[in-house]
């Protein structure tokens, strides 16, 4: 797919994510694919398949927040099969307190998919919800 396609999907998965299908842009990992949260927090660490991902990583994160926070795309940044995107996400906790975070997700995408992605994101922030 062209830089311009990837940049669509990944455009179009945001969308949808804040109109509320809060995991249309995790749907477009492949089964196999590799996603690296940086830092050290709770969700910190290297999972191997969108299961394990959701399982592991994004469930008991999503347990904390009241609904999926909302994303606005502010970047997206394209080279060749790798796609960059620069983006904040706004909700609450079940306990109320505001959960705002900022976002950079750098992945690599192949035939409309994603094989293999980076997550940086406030660590501090995920680690004081636990």
């Amino acid at each position: 797919m062209s830089i311009v396609e990837n940049k669509k999907l990944i455009q179009d998965a945001f969308t949808a994510w804040a109109n509320g299908n809060g995991m249309a842009f995790f749907n477009l990992l492949t089964d196999t694919a590799t996603w690296t949260v940086m830092g050290s927090c709770p969700i910190s660490g290297t999972y191997v398949g969108r299961q394990r991902l959701v399982k592991d990583a994004l469930t008991p994160l999503r347990e904390k927040l009241a609904g999926h926070p909302t994303p606005r795309v502010t970047n997206i940044i394209a080279e060749g099969d790798t796609i960059v995107i620069q983006w904040t996400g706004t909700g609450t906790t079940k306990t109320g307190q505001p959960y705002n975070n900022s976002y950079c997700y750098v992945v690599q995408m192949d035939n409309g998919k994603i094989t293999r992605g980076t997550a940086y994101l406030d660590t501090d922030l995920v680690r004081s919800i636990w």
